[in-house]
């Protein structure tokens, strides 16, 4: 499957600050066990009738990054404040200490997006250093960078900044070569070339997952499953598809669906032009989610 970052030309245009907020249908995984505080980090992660639960705990990091200026906590809290304000549990994901395994729903997928979002931008890593990235002049110009908004001072003063967990060089190398694999339906990039904000809150989960222990398998299993909260319509024509050929997703390795030729935007195009179409709730951007995320708009 070609993994390879494609042109410059042809990949600019869609990586340039945006700030279009979509929406649309949400699909989830449903049934299972319910969360634990205690369950082992490299537990494979439960579908529960709320959404997700995936194998790595969340503990101190959203009050690491407020401590270091990643998050503008007053700001981030006047994003959702149209809509009542936080609720007590993202309260907690971002000032609490011990935070149990990380749980993605349809409601807070959106939150969970922007907390990923800072963290894969915060987080000090050679992906940010050395990657695709470096190779297309001001780095700070891309949605994922110039996007980032609610932080002290500008987002690339904390780009690759931080050291939010410290990756051995085996850990390090299964999160490169991971990241080549998994693309997003916004994008024609991998999450190695982290140019929006899917592709930085990605990098960010997966340095998490294999901070914590996570190994291969169980990180394209979290990847798949968050990617289907960010983006339901999405994979639910993927779903559409298989069942046209008498499979389900369950039933496909997640690497290959998360890879080129599913999950970028090329290869999702291809696919949805194979299946009956349903009626679209909206477009995708690069902006952060301010309303409830019903879809995967790239931005707070």
């Amino acid at each position: 499957m070609e993994n390879e970052i494609k042109q410059k030309d042809s990949l600019l245009p869609a990586s340039i600050l945006a700030s279009t907020i979509i929406l649309a249908m949400v699909w989830l995984y449903t049934s299972g066990a319910q969360d634990r505080q205690n369950q082992p980090q490299t537990q494979p992660q439960q579908k529960t009738s709320e959404g997700i639960v995936l194998p790595v705990r969340w503990g101190d990091l959203g009050k690491k990054m407020i401590n270091a200026g990643v998050i503008d906590a007053k700001r981030f809290e006047e994003i959702y404040a149209n809509r009542g304000g936080l609720t007590k549990e993202t309260k907690e994901l971002l000032y609490g200490e011990n935070n149990g395994n990380l749980k993605v729903t349809s409601e807070n997928s959106g939150i969970i997006l922007n907390l990923l979002w800072a963290l894969g931008l915060g987080a000090k890593n050679d992906i940010l250093e050395a990657g695709p990235m470096t190779q297309y002049g001001d780095i700070g110009n891309f949605a994922s960078t110039g996007g980032w908004t609610i932080t002290k001072g500008g987002a690339m003063d904390h780009y690759s900044k931080h050291v939010f967990f410290e990756l051995t060089p085996e850990q390090q190398a299964l999160v490169e070569n991971v990241s080549k694999n998994i693309y997003r339906p916004c994008c024609n990039n991998p999450t190695h070339f982290p140019d929006c904000n899917h592709g930085m809150a990605m990098l960010g989960l997966l340095e998490l997952l294999a901070s914590r222990g996570a190994n291969e398998k169980q990180m394209y299993q979290a990847a798949l499953q968050v990617n289907s909260l960010w983006f339901p319509e999405e994979y639910s024509t993927i779903a559409r598809y298989f069942a046209s050929k008498n499979q389900t997703l369950s039933a496909i390795d997640p690497k290959e669906i998360l890879g080129l030729d599913y999950s970028s935007a090329s290869g999702f195009r291809r696919i949805a032009a194979l299946v009956p179409q349903v009626k679209s709730q909206g477009g995708s951007g690069c902006g952060l989610e301010e309303e409830q995320p019903k879809s995967g708009g790239c931005g707070l």
